[in-house]
């Protein structure tokens, strides 16, 4: 079974998150949406779209997005079998949170890294 397939997001924690977007907006032309990050498209080796994107965010400190992690930072990967992944991670003796989710975005699942860091499993809708 393949595990992770690449990455699907990185969200981090700023002090002053609308300064922070901001900055990323002037600076470094990120077109930061009103949710407070944005989706950055995949394309091929032509620059032609392809299906899927990376989510980059910025959130508030005071957010509890990532507890039970106390990092400023969480990384989202994309697998090909949420389910089956996860049954394997508890299989090894992963840290994996009992919480999955199944929305219109695909699957969540949630698993903590030897440091404590909180990591997103994902599996997207078929055709991402």
């Amino acid at each position: 079974m393949k595990r992770v397939t690449g990455i699907g997001g990185i969200f981090f924690k700023a002090k002053d998150a609308p300064a922070l977007q901001a900055w990323y907006k002037r600076h470094l032309g990120v077109d930061v949406q009103e949710w407070g990050g944005t989706a950055f498209p995949w394309a091929d080796g032509e620059g032609k779209p392809v299906a899927g994107s990376t989510v980059w965010s910025i959130g508030s400190a005071q957010s509890d997005q990532f507890a039970p992690s106390t990092a400023p930072f969480m990384v989202n990967y994309r697998v090909e079998d949420l389910h089956g992944l996860v049954n394997v991670l508890r299989e090894e003796g992963c840290n994996v949170l009992e919480k999955i989710d199944d929305s219109e975005y695909g699957k969540f699942a949630w698993v903590i890294d030897p440091e404590g860091n909180k990591v997103e499993l994902w599996q997207p809708p078929l055709g991402q």
